[in-house]
């Protein structure tokens, strides 16, 4: 378990407080901004690379960031995807000029997040392109590759970026170098045991004593096949066998290897493990350049360790030899790092502050907002731990944290801004993706901000304006999401609902009454996803175990539906009907 902490949920803060405070001759925090960029500033006119993820990895990511490796990281909370403006953030004070290589593990929320961000970054004029690493040959088969997780692979394609860039190569090429080293790159792990959030007292998942649990995740997700203990010799012949079932058509005989810890298993044992899989490795033809032992990918506390191979040409060979100096990682004839001044003075893209003009009918429709705001922060802290206890079932089990942590910023932002409906549901809606992190964060950002966009600043919020922006937040959240009917998601509870409502609507209802009978509909829809298999994000791996327990995102999507249905029939549109062509 994680012994020293202070207050769990600002974990992740006191974590980038410290590093900051000790390794300041090597990386600079950006203001407002959960991450840092090179002490030394970005180099007019080079590529940048930016990486991150969720927390509990170290040195995954701050550790690696410095001359010949990254440009700046992000860090969300433990596990959790950094959100879209803290990607953003990051990335503009990386900027050097030559644009910015954005790089991350493949995890739904990442990828929403990061996109998002290179979106506001292109808008700018700033040139983007995004990397994403599925090296772990554990989470979907050999034809799928595009489909697999990232996990310690992931230190080899940014090393290779990292120094591709310093090398002064485009963006283009660097991406173009990076994508062959993800290509080339493959990674298959073990767990003895699972690792522990910051004020929990149980792990993720048990695995039980004698046993160990191979293709683990980085987040505490399951293994896909659990067997007996072994020795040393055989669990390196298990690792090393299941990576060179798919080595490479090239057969490429020269290999940069990682046998990375996950956070609770010692060096000595790592190194007893390597003394076997050199041998098999030797003994399979291949020369191994410069292996990488210890712990590079954690996993909190988790005991257990993950094999990473990158087959290698003579370009990514030069570039995972080449040197580089960061906190956690020293490579090659490059001269100590000092402590420089602090130049970051400003950041961009803060909350601003003025005054929205809206019209007094805008104005009271805020006042509905912040109500069903509140009454979704009273039904999501109440449930908090069930939602959790669902997600625990094949995710990482922070489905109930994340959305808590959203909802109290969405909360305390609309309270705190003042305008029409329009401004205080956008606002809310940027700090909920902001603050929750995660797919469920950038999704529910996504959703509550377009229902502002749609509802604007001037019009009365009638039903059949209500009802038009709920639909237009619908269909932008299902083209953003790229998710469908029936694949266990959020979407699974909210598309019958907007069903139902349009329903219930055309035949008259009024919009009071066609709510709470589309929420009885959102409620067994929701209830309904217990059959399902789920078909994208974290829990697809491991479909099976999923079967038989409800999705949390369809969960916490028919629990809000429920408690903003009794703010509106309270409200002036809730006896209202609608005429829908």
């Amino acid at each position: 378990m994680t012994y020293i902490f202070d207050d769990p949920a600002n974990f992740k803060n006191q974590v980038i407080d410290g590093f900051a405070a000790a390794y300041a001759r090597y990386v600079e925090r950006v203001p407002n901004a959960a991450g840092f960029v090179r002490c030394s500033g970005p180099i007019a006119g080079k590529v940048s690379l930016v990486i991150g993820g969720g927390s509990g990895h170290y040195p995954s990511y701050a550790g690696i960031v410095g001359r010949g490796f990254a440009d700046g990281c992000v860090m969300g909370d433990v596990f959790t995807s950094p959100s879209t403006e803290q990607i953003y953030r990051i990335s503009k004070v990386a900027n050097g000029g030559a644009g910015v290589l954005l790089s991350f593990g493949n995890y739904a929320g990442d990828r929403l997040n990061f996109a998002a961000a290179q979106e506001r970054l292109m808008a700018e004029g700033i040139d983007t392109k995004i990397v994403y690493v599925t090296d772990d040959i554990a989470s979907a088969k050999p034809d799928e590759k595009e489909l697999r997780r990232g996990i310690a692979g992931t230190f080899a394609v940014y090393k290779c970026g990292g120094a591709a860039a310093d090398a002064g190569k485009s963006l283009e090429e660097v991406a173009r170098i990076m994508q062959l080293a993800n290509d080339r790159t493959y990674s298959f792990g073990v767990a003895f045991e699972g690792c522990t959030f910051p004020g929990q007292k149980e792990p993720l998942f048990h695995v039980e004593p004698g046993r160990m649990e191979f293709g683990l995740g980085i987040h505490g997700e399951p293994g896909v096949k659990s067997t007996d203990w072994m020795p040393a010799k055989d669990l390196a012949k298990n690792l090393v066998d299941a990576i060179l079932a798919e080595r490479p058509a090239d057969n490429s005989k020269r290999a940069a290897v990682i046998l990375n810890g996950l956070g609770a298993t010692k060096y000595e044992e790592l190194f007893l493990l390597y003394s076997h899989v050199s041998t098999l490795l030797e003994s399979a033809g291949i020369t191994v350049v410069l292996p990488e032992i210890g712990e590079l990918v954690t996993s909190l506390d988790m005991a257990g360790c993950s094999l990473s191979v990158m087959w290698l040409d003579p370009t990514l060979e030069e570039l995972w030899s080449s040197p580089a100096d960061t906190a956690s990682f020293r490579r090659g004839n490059v001269a100590p790092n000092k402590e420089l001044p602090k130049r970051i003075e400003v950041i961009t893209g803060t909350t601003s502050t003025e005054s929205i003009l809206a019209t007094e009918h805008s104005q009271r429709a805020a006042v509905v907002a912040r109500e069903a705001l509140i009454a979704m922060e009273q039904v999501l802290v109440s449930n908090e731990d069930y939602l959790g206890k669902l997600d625990a079932i094949a995710g990482d089990g922070d489905h109930g944290v994340g959305m808590v942590r959203g909802i109290h910023a969405a909360v305390a932002e609309a309270k705190a801004n003042i305008g029409g409906v329009g401004h205080i549901m956008v606002a809310a809606g940027n700090a909920f993706g902001d603050r929750a992190g995660g797919t469920s964060g950038i999704l529910w950002g996504i959703f509550i901000s377009a229902i502002g966009h749609a509802l604007g600043n001037s019009e009365e919020v009638d039903a059949e304006k209500l009802y038009r922006a709920l639909e237009l937040a619908t269909e932008t959240l299902v083209d953003k999401s790229k998710a469908k009917l029936g694949d266990k998601t959020m979407l699974d509870t909210l598309l019958p609902f907007i069903d139902s409502l349009d329903e219930q609507l055309r035949n008259g209802k009024n919009m009071a009454d066609a709510w709470k009978h589309s929420s009885e509909v959102a409620q067994k829809s929701a209830e309904a996803t217990a059959a399902l298999s789920p078909k994208i994000g974290r829990a697809r791996p491991l479909a099976e175990r999923s079967i038989g327990t409800p999705d949390p995102g369809a969960t916490s999507m028919a629990l809000i539906i429920k408690v903003v249905g009794d703010v509106i029939s309270s409200a002036d549109c809730g006896s209202q009907s609608v005429k829908i062509d």
